[in-house]
């Protein structure tokens, strides 16, 4: 995430061609056409011995002749010269450099090399970068391409030339288009940071074939898609494509909750991709999911209409009132109702007249406008007084808008002049409803992103036991515990198992259940079998409770006298009858090799396939993200209806959820965990059979999570001068409550002090912001003290910092009528050693001349201050290697 040298790679105010050449077909020819075409303003420096002059352009022999150091130097001569090359670029004092192509046993040393030179890399192997805003085209691209608002980043230079040959034929323009090659120094994560920041960019669309840092991917893009919609398309979904590609990047399910998880969209192939940028390029805003469909036939609103179920989207539905408005303008016979069928002989004014009155409509959020050739209505026409009306309408700009003219030759000019007029326009009805699903899509892992998590109303966790028990096995040797194993370690956080007992077969202990008369619940494991899956368990229900005592009774003792060698761990003494109708549900916890630990929710069978028969999200989970990963299986049909049982209960399977969570989190040993079956009926769960799977772990455990979890080992109890007690600990997402009640007690001034202007009311946007961190690029840190029972937020300390972890921004905030009580002061030490341990240099702040209290304050602890009067601010800087007072 490193920002150094991107300014001098990606806007540079001269660039070197290393190896420029006047022979057509050379690399070097068509890097100096190329830069020289696009308009680039800044000097081009041709380096080469071979001639006085490439392009017209005087040229230099050697890169140490160059008459200055370039910022941006291109390397088009054969691969073996790389390493020279690059370090008399280095000597030279040049930043960045596009390298087009190496061998990969080359990549170390040119890694290496540009580290010790502190040159910024992009590629090797890349197709190179184009940034039409400023006349920059720095690439091996035939096709010039025009000034847009979407940034695109790949990492296949084949996508890339698709892509750009698509978008010349339809007039699509970008801020900014760079191949990444092998991502040897600049990857994608670097590109988001400063993407995130660009001004010509509204939007960002990545193709992607693997990742070298999954937290530093999942990291930049949450910080980034808070700002712009993110697009994703990721290629090498199955095993074989990714042997193809030469990537391993994991369970491709994964890549969904990573992509879900940081608030971006992913589309599935090429066709979505291209559909994509076209809705990126005109569509607005998505209000809300209510989607309204007109047509002038009922076949291609049918086509619409299947696309959209599919896809799990939602049609507006319209009140009595606004369907006799609209009966009004249709005729007799017409069909009432969304989609609404003009009918085929349906003249542009039709369109016009039914379209006036729904944007009127404040039941629906967006509108679909089919459109089939007509004899009647040409194509045409019809586009062009459907535009004027849409111009000359109020709400013409407000409601999203999307039109689809079928066929081909005859709508080519109706499209085009959607187009021109700023209105997306598609080719058919299905790829007019995968537009409105992107953006629908999108609108929901936003809203994901935001979405205010409620914490379970009381968690078990006993991390310490768990570790105990966890690290006594793995020092006898036992990397596997089975059900009656593992029950301490589960019951550490809440989750409770059946007693098991052991037969030495499964038939044996069938013949039992058989004749005792009662089917009773068995769990069978044999200590004469090596593998587990060679044992079939035998699931029975008993009708009451006082069968199930008899039963047990009956059955232990038939046990002793049949199977005399077998182990009875215990036996299940409890009704069954209310869990006659459970349903059986599988939850298993993966070690993914790009993203680390998955949580996998789903129904399961024999032959268990993760990627087809499991919703997946990444740890950690708190209620609302597991309450996703619930909806999402059910959605999907990993957990499907089970006419006749007990509703599942959401939250209670949502708690379940976070508590194997917590366990995953707090105990990096656990290699695999599955819980199969997981027995269901209503708010009552039941782990019937569990499997865990151990190896010894060493190093930071918090480094094999994508996302880094609540840091827990910096809460910390603390006294103020009148003697309260308060916790100073991280922000949670939770805290969004307590976070607006706290502002709510800060006066005017302190808040104009605090964000330099009036706030009168901050948004849940504002607050999901501020209590939604990730714990690697932002801290909080909250005093928070209980009032009769009840937690209350007294304080606030807030540090930022830049992507290269250098400089972090810091802020303190005190509630009003608490000053005095040194909790500011107190605060502002504890993040001063968070900032100081996380290995940042350096801490900024800004104030107000006014604001007395915080200059002291940084006085006293040694951050130097620098009143900027002429611009009524005071700049407050500490270097963390010093030690405070």
């Amino acid at each position: 995430m490193s920002q150094r040298g991107l300014e001098a790679l990606l806007r540079p105010k001269s660039i070197a061609v290393i190896g420029a050449s006047i022979r057509p077909g050379r690399a070097g020819h068509f890097m100096m056409r190329n830069l020289l075409a696009g308009g680039f303003s800044g000097p081009v420096l041709p380096v080469t011995p071979k001639y006085k002059a490439v392009s017209g352009v005087l040229a230099w022999p050697t890169i140490d002749s160059l008459p200055f150091a370039p910022d941006l130097a291109v390397i088009c001569t054969h691969a073996k010269r790389n390493l020279e090359l690059l370090r008399q670029l280095g000597e030279k004092g040049c930043k960045a450099c596009i390298i087009l192509s190496a061998p990969a046993s080359q990549l170390d040393e040119l890694k290496t090399c540009a580290a010790q030179w502190q040159i910024r890399l992009l590629g090797p192997n890349s197709l190179g970068l184009l940034a039409p805003w400023q006349g920059l085209n720095a690439s091996f691209s035939p096709v010039p391409i025009e000034k847009g608002r979407i940034a695109f980043i790949s990492q296949s230079a084949a996508v890339s030339n698709t892509i750009l040959d698509w978008a010349q034929q339809r007039n699509l323009g970008f801020s900014w288009f760079i191949a990444l090659g092998d991502s040897l120094d600049t990857d994608v994560d670097d590109l988001l940071d400063f993407l995130a920041r660009d001004g010509k960019t509204s939007a960002i669309l990545l193709y992607l074939e693997h990742l070298s840092d999954a937290r530093r991917f999942v990291s930049a893009s949450r910080s980034a898609s808070r700002n712009k919609p993110i697009l994703v398309i990721k290629s090498g979904r199955s095993h074989q494509a990714q042997a193809l590609l030469g990537t391993h990047s994991g369970l491709d399910a994964a890549w969904d909750a990573a992509i879900q998880r940081a608030g971006l969209l992913r589309v599935q192939d090429t066709h979505e991709l291209f559909t994509a940028v076209e809705s990126l390029s005109h569509m607005r805003p998505l209000r809300g999911e209510r989607l309204m469909i007109i047509s002038n036939g009922a076949a291609p609103a049918a086509l619409a209409l299947d696309e959209l179920y599919a896809r799990n989207g939602k049609l507006a539905t319209l009140s009595e009132e606004m369907l006799s408005l609209l009966a009004e303008r249709l005729p007799e016979g017409a069909g009432r109702g969304n989609p609404l069928d003009l009918k085929d002989d349906a003249r542009p004014q039709r369109y016009v007249d039914c379209l006036n009155i729904l944007l009127n409509s404040h039941e629906l959020d967006a509108l679909m406008i089919i459109y089939a050739p007509s004899a009647v209505a040409p194509a045409t026409q019809t586009a062009e007084q459907i535009i004027q009306a849409i111009a000359a309408h109020p709400r013409g700009k407000q409601v999203t808008l999307l039109t689809n003219w079928c066929g081909e030759f005859s709508s080519q000019a109706a499209r085009r002049a959607f187009t021109l007029a700023g209105i997306p326009t598609w080719r058919t009805p299905e790829g007019t409803v995968t537009a409105f699903m992107h953006q629908v899509e999108y609108r929901r892992n936003q809203k994901q992103l935001r979405e205010t998590p409620a914490l379970p109303a009381s968690l078990t966790q006993d991390s310490a036991q768990a570790h105990q028990l966890l690290s006594q096995a793995l020092a006898k040797g036992v990397n596997t515990l089975d059900t009656h194993e593992v029950q301490p370690v589960l019951q550490a956080y809440g989750l409770a198992t059946l007693p098991t007992w052991i037969a030495s077969n499964s038939l044996e202990a069938t013949a039992i259940a058989e004749r005792i008369g009662y089917p009773v619940a068995l769990k069978l494991r044999s200590p004469d079998i090596a593998h587990k899956s060679e044992v079939q368990g035998v699931i029975l229900y008993l009708r009451n409770a006082a069968e199930v005592q008899q039963a047990a009774e009956a059955m232990v003792d038939r046990v002793r006298q049949t199977l005399p060698q077998a182990r009875i761990d215990g036996l299940l003494v409890q009704s069954m009858a209310n869990r006659a109708g459970a349903q059986e549900l599988r939850v298993v916890v993966e070690q993914d090799a790009l993203f680390g630990p998955v949580i996998l929710l789903g129904e399961g069978g024999v032959e268990w396939q993760a990627d087809k028969q499991a919703a997946v999200a990444l740890p950690p989970l708190n209620m609302t993200l597991a309450r996703y990963l619930v909806i999402q299986a059910i959605k999907s049909g990993k957990i499907r209806s089970r006419g006749g049982l007990e509703a599942l209960n959401i939250p209670a399977l949502s708690q379940l959820l976070v508590q194997v969570s917590n366990l995953v989190v707090d105990c990096p040993e656990i290699r695999r965990l599955d819980i199969h079956p997981l027995l269901a009926a209503g708010s009552e769960f039941t782990l019937l059979d569990v499997t865990l799977e151990l190896a010894p772990f060493h190093g930071d455990s918090e480094a094999r999570l994508a996302i880094r979890p609540y840091p827990q080992h910096l809460e910390e109890p603390v006294t103020l001068k009148d003697g309260q007690q308060c916790l100073f600990r991280p922000i949670l997402p939770e805290d969004e409550p307590l976070l607006r009640d706290f502002i709510a007690q800060v006066t005017k001034e302190d808040l104009y002090y605090r964000y330099f202007s009036e706030i009168n009311e901050f948004t849940h946007d504002d607050l999901a912001n501020m209590t939604q961190i990730d714990y690697d690029r932002e801290m909080a840190i909250v005093a928070v003290r209980q009032q009769q029972g009840v937690s209350e937020i007294i304080g606030v300390t807030r540090a930022i910092s830049d992507a290269d972890n250098i400089d972090a921004e810091f802020s303190v905030l005190v509630r009003s009528d608490l000053k005095g009580l040194g909790m500011g002061r107190r605060l502002l030490e504890k993040m001063i050693r968070y900032t100081r341990e996380h290995g940042l240099q350096q801490l900024n702040g800004i104030t107000m001349p006014h604001n007395r209290g915080m200059i002291t304050l940084a006085r006293k602890l040694g951050f130097g201050v620098d009143v900027q009067l002429d611009e009524g601010i005071v700049n407050l800087n500490l270097p963390l290697h010093r030690e405070f007072n």
